[in-house]
């Protein structure tokens, strides 16, 4: 398996001298399987240059998009997703849905004729779609499992497993609160609930769905200081990744979503932070934050 960021950035594009290193884009992974199989992981504006580069080969397109949520920073590439509008192409589009708008909805608002001169409909691909609940389901080769992660939508973390390999991707997910749950109410009520179960800690369901990944992709968008003035925002702080990391036992670490503020000294900062945290601690994983262009393969 192996991996390449094609956008880390939360919330906004920030491009700029600024974020360079580390990339201005918004949220989309490439994903191959050993046999080339290709799985994108969000649609925001990063998969816009994926898009070109594979029609750059010449070759037919068939993949599978997992969706982790519809807002705007993880499905506003789709429609300059260039494969869409080619006839021939095989598109499966994995996502969650709500009760009152279903996943082709969804993907449908963010080309309607108000913001955008084509529409879904209009695209030449041959594009699925299959709504995701906490389940697992065949992808080629591999297995994609999902799970309700705490965020101010629908919002889904994913799992590919494929011949005794992991990748676990969590981009947006709040360390859950009972406390905190009672008072936020953006939060969809199925999801408080499954956490809520949990007698001990409610994160564990977490930790649990990253047990033993070979890496983790995780929502890192703020310090532990400026948590402070967004709980309820629906993200993480860098300690709680760490957190997740060494609870689940993974062997690597990868800071995802970077807050729309920080530039690639801040992104440096947090990450040197993070390797001092991770020796004083005394665990046992590396840690990387995504930069768009950077490859892993595992």
């Amino acid at each position: 398996m192996k991996l390449k960021f094609w956008g880390t950035r939360g919330s906004i594009p920030t491009p700029g001298e600024d974020t360079v290193r580390y990339g201005g884009n918004t949220p989309c992974v490439e994903v191959r399987l050993s046999n080339n199989d290709l799985i994108i992981l969000d649609a925001g504006t990063g998969i816009r240059a994926l898009g070109d580069q594979l029609m750059a080969t010449g070759a037919s397109v068939q993949a599978y998009i997992a969706i982790s949520h519809p807002h705007w920073d993880h499905v506003q590439g789709f429609p300059f997703f260039k494969p869409a509008f080619i006839s021939g192409n095989e598109l499966t589009i994995i996502g969650p849905q709500s009760k009152h708008v279903t996943l082709r909805q969804m993907m449908a608002h963010v080309m309607d004729k108000v913001y955008f001169p084509i529409q879904l409909h209009e695209l030449k691909a041959n594009i699925k779609f299959i709504a995701m609940k906490e389940e697992s389901t065949k992808v080629f080769d591999a297995t994609l499992s999902s799970l309700f992660v705490n965020h101010s939508s629908m919002a889904l973390g994913y799992r590919v497993d494929v011949a005794g390999h992991s990748l676990v991707y969590i981009s947006d997910n709040e360390p859950f609160d009972r406390e905190v749950a009672m008072s936020v109410k953006n939060v969809d009520p199925i999801v408080v609930r499954k956490f809520s179960e949990s007698k001990a800690e409610p994160n564990q369901r977490v930790f649990d769905f990253a047990k033993g990944a070979d890496v983790l992709i995780h929502d890192a968008t703020y310090t532990p200081e400026e948590y402070v003035n967004h709980v309820g925002w629906g993200h993480s702080h860098y300690l709680f990744c760490l957190k997740i990391a060494h609870e689940a036992g993974v062997k690597k670490l990868v800071l995802f979503h970077h807050d729309q503020t920080h530039d690639d000294a801040a992104i440096d900062d947090i990450l040197h932070k993070c390797k001092r945290e991770i020796k004083t601690r005394n665990y046992r994983f590396e840690c990387h934050a995504a930069a768009e262009g950077v490859e892993m393969e595992w």
